[in-house]
């Protein structure tokens, strides 16, 4: 088949959804389809090729307060004459911003099929830039961008069936994968760890994601606080950048943040941790605790997403209820407790709930989706 994907984000930007797209189309052209990625040109510091992949670029913006972050102009023109041109058999559109919703009417009129992703919940984001009563607006928009759409793929069940009790029409599941190769326990890094000041035997907390309000991280840091109570010598590595990063390293001086890291050297800094603390209320998944479990450290994290999905047995992390924060801080000091005493056992059952979600068998699911949706708009 021929793929278009339409994505508003794309690396080296920082993000899941970004790395989420990424991660797809090249498992479908790994599958020996035909990509042509739609997204906005970046920066020239940014790289503009994708092995394997066409590209169409085209304008686009900064987010603001996100600089880093870019979203695409509107470009229903451009993408009607070029598709028009060079017809693909099904669209896929990763996000609700001006160019994926221009992807979707251009699709639409041109008859080709296009289904939509479920990625990020922009109307949990507004309550967390003091924009609360916008809450309901995002979400009719998210609601009426989606059901434009022949399909709207999400990634568990539990958000599947929470989109089809308000509104959504035709979702369907497409789980997510993780690289348990890039992601694996025997990147952990002694010499690393030296250079947070943690000996052998001292707890290693870390937090890996984008440094932003609705990130929840303050909570993240009262239970390290809490746990330092019982384990003095415990560090907390926060790795990632973003625009809350200035304020918590003013208040918090004894935080080791180390920045941005990709690829297998991320995997180094999982790995070299002890356990993993994802505090976030705002996720549609959370790409990052499959990452964590798959380097071998047990998470603890709110039940939703990835975590209702994946951590079943308890020593693999801890699901706390929705929102407790409490419940939340007391969690994270119990399974710290219970790492110091026994990792060994934690870290296998952190790695064994991950195990079996290979890159190669989502994007062959992803493949058969587009493909059906395909066949269903030429009938």
């Amino acid at each position: 088949m021929r793929i278009a994907i339409v994505t508003e984000t794309w690396p080296p930007e920082i993000n899941g959804v970004a790395l989420t797209v990424q991660a797809l189309a090249r498992g479908l052209a790994g599958l020996g389809h035909a990509i042509e990625l739609v997204r906005p040109r970046q920066p020239e510091k940014a790289a503009e090729t994708e092995q394997g992949f066409e590209q169409l670029l085209l304008p686009g913006a900064s987010l603001p307060r996100y600089p880093g972050l870019r979203f695409g102009l509107p470009a229903h023109r451009s993408l009607h004459r070029h598709w028009s041109a060079q017809r693909p058999d099904v669209v896929y559109i990763a996000t609700e911003g001006p160019l994926g919703l221009t992807a979707l009417g251009a699709a639409r009129r041109l008859g080709i099929a296009a289904c939509t992703g479920f990625h990020t919940r922009f109307d949990d984001f507004a309550g967390h830039y003091g924009l609360g009563f916008l809450t309901p607006v995002v979400f009719a928009y998210l609601r009426r961008f989606h059901n434009r759409a022949a399909a709207t793929l999400v990634p568990t069940t539990e958000l599947a069936t929470f989109l089809g009790e308000h509104g959504f029409r035709n979702v369907r599941l497409l789980r997510r994968a993780v690289d348990t190769t890039v992601f694996d326990p025997a990147r952990r890094d002694d010499a690393l760890r030296a250079a947070w000041g943690a000996a052998p035997d001292d707890l290693v907390v870390v937090h890996v994601g984008r440094l932003a309000p609705e990130k929840n991280l303050d909570l993240a840091v009262r239970a390290f606080r809490a746990i330092q109570q019982h384990r003095p010598r415990a560090r907390f590595v926060v790795v990632g950048d973003g625009p809350a990063r200035a304020g918590l390293a003013a208040q918090h001086p004894d935080l080791i943040f180390a920045g941005v890291h990709r690829g297998e050297d991320l995997g180094r800094h999982y790995a070299s941790g002890d356990l993993f603390l994802f505090p976030s209320l705002t996720e549609t998944f959370g790409n990052v605790t499959l990452e964590a479990l798959a380097s071998g450290v047990p998470v603890v994290a709110f039940d939703y997403g990835a975590a209702h999905e994946h951590i079943h047995e308890a020593d693999a992390g801890t699901r706390v209820a929705l929102g407790d924060e409490a419940a939340f801080v007391a969690a994270a000091s119990d399974l710290a407790e219970r790492v110091a005493l026994a990792a060994a056992p934690l870290r296998r059952a952190a790695r064994d709930a991950v195990a079996t979600l290979s890159p190669t068998s989502v994007a062959t699911h992803f493949a058969d989706l587009l493909g059906d949706l395909a066949m269903r708009r030429a009938a």
